[in-house]
């Protein structure tokens, strides 16, 4: 009954995740390539102690970019190393594809932004699918079974790496002139089918020993990877059913593994626009998406299965379409959609209401996203969530002011951090190299 809800931050290219984002009063346009920016948008974060700031990467997807920015920030280790320094208790959350990055790289990086910012920072160890990537990096997208055997691989490998350095070899004592115990600096000499490694890395353990191992994704492979590995899971689920589902999936993988089941933490996304009232979020809304519009709206005539090309969009949908509306059986997000078309919105007010988005939307006041978070909490939906405001400027600052007083008031989540490091915040056991606990 004492169990504190965790929530963390999802960041991008400066701006938020509305494609019109960058065009809001108040948003500065150039926010993409200001670092200053991204740091004040994390300290936000931290104000509302929050557990995480978490970086996605595409590595380098494009969209319209004529009209809107990339959805991704300019570089994700750069952005945190920038934000470490600005910040003292926020963890800092990164992806890094295992399908194109050298293990050895990965654990240099990584275990340098965990020592810069005193134990705080964490790898999405993921694979990649895209053929735009490969792209840009030169090469074919090889076979699931491939990509998997060696993300496996290396996330074993980057944790060897992390303890390669012994926990007590750091001396630095001026006196005697002994810098560090060569004797606990050894090489792992770790070659498998994928990737391989001489070692040692020549970085001591920061104050949480080494990074946490998050992943993303949700197939079967995903929970194999994630139940060896992840402390922490980046959820995307619409319905507290599927959440469940997901949840217990990644549960039942890490027993499988040896592991206890808790020490997985399931993050369900939340997309968020916070404002005094429906009606000013709706409008709000509106502003950031109507370009998108006609888009949504064919997407909506397949959920719903009914056609809505000769709607008024200032109109709500008609009593015969509403009898003959079905939500499709192939998409989570259509009975929301029709529920919120039941209720008499306009056309453009329920596509307003974020049920193309690829996550639940609240849009309204902060009391409909602390509702929400407690309905899903309550129901072992999830360990927490990730939230993603639509506009960065103003939305972080709208949930930490309006949301997080009232979970903090019914006792769903903390006042304050619980200690300095992301390990002891998110209450993950300690680790450094390999879990020895492991089975397979």
């Amino acid at each position: 009954m004492n169990k504190k809800m965790l929530i963390g931050l999802c960041y991008g290219n400066g701006y938020g995740f509305q494609s019109g984002a960058w065009r809001m009063p108040g948003v500065d346009p150039k926010s993409y390539g200001d670092f200053d920016v991204v740091v004040k948008h994390a300290q936000a974060a931290e104000r509302g102690k929050f557990h995480f700031v978490f970086l996605p990467d595409a590595f380098g997807r494009l969209a319209d970019v004529e009209n809107e920015p990339p959805a991704e920030t300019l570089d994700v280790m750069l952005t945190l190393g920038a934000i470490a320094r600005e910040t003292s208790h926020i963890g800092l959350l990164a992806t890094a594809s295992t399908t194109f990055n050298e293990p050895y790289n990965v654990a240099r990086q990584f275990k340098a932004l965990d020592v810069m910012s005193h134990g705080r920072a964490g790898w999405n160890a993921v694979t990649s699918s895209s053929n735009d990537a490969a792209a840009n990096y030169g090469v074919n997208i090889p076979s699931s079974e491939d990509r998997y055997g060696r993300a496996h691989e290396a996330v074993q490998l980057v944790q060897a790496l992390w303890g390669s350095w012994g926990c007590d070899a750091w001396v630095h004592d001026q006196a005697s002139g002994v810098f560090a115990k060569q004797g606990q600096i050894r090489p792992i000499n770790l070659q498998g089918k994928y990737v391989g490694s001489r070692g040692p890395l020549y970085i001591p353990p920061s104050e949480q020993g080494q990074p946490i191992i998050v992943h993303a994704g949700g197939s079967h492979n995903a929970h194999e990877l994630a139940g060896r590995f992840a402390s922490v899971v980046i959820g995307a689920v619409f319905t507290i059913e599927d959440a469940r589902a997901q949840r217990e999936a990644f549960r039942a993988a890490a027993k499988c593994y040896g592991r206890d089941p808790d020490e997985i933490k399931f993050f369900a996304g939340i997309m968020t626009t916070i404002t005094k009232d429906r009606r000013t979020a709706l409008d709000r809304r509106i502003q950031l998406t109507e370009n998108h519009f006609s888009q949504r709206i064919a997407y909506l005539q397949q959920m719903l299965g009914i056609p809505l090309y000769e709607n008024p969009l200032d109109e709500p949908l008609t009593k015969e379409q509403l009898a003959n509306a079905r939500p499709s059986p192939y998409d989570p997000r259509s009975a929301n959609a029709l529920k919120i078309a039941k209720e008499g919105w306009s056309l453009r007010d329920i596509i307003a209401h974020g049920v193309i988005d690829y996550h639940p939307v609240i849009v309204g006041p902060g009391v409909e996203a602390a509702d929400h978070m407690q309905e899903w909490f309550e129901a072992g939906a999830c360990d927490g969530f990730w939230i993603l405001p639509d506009v960065f400027h103003d939305g972080i600052d709208a949930f930490v002011d309006e949301v997080v007083p009232i979970l903090q008031e019914r006792g769903l989540f903390h006042k304050d951090y619980e200690g300095k490091t992301l390990r002891e915040n998110l209450g993950v056991p300690d680790q450094y190299g390999i879990d020895p606990r492991l089975k397979k």
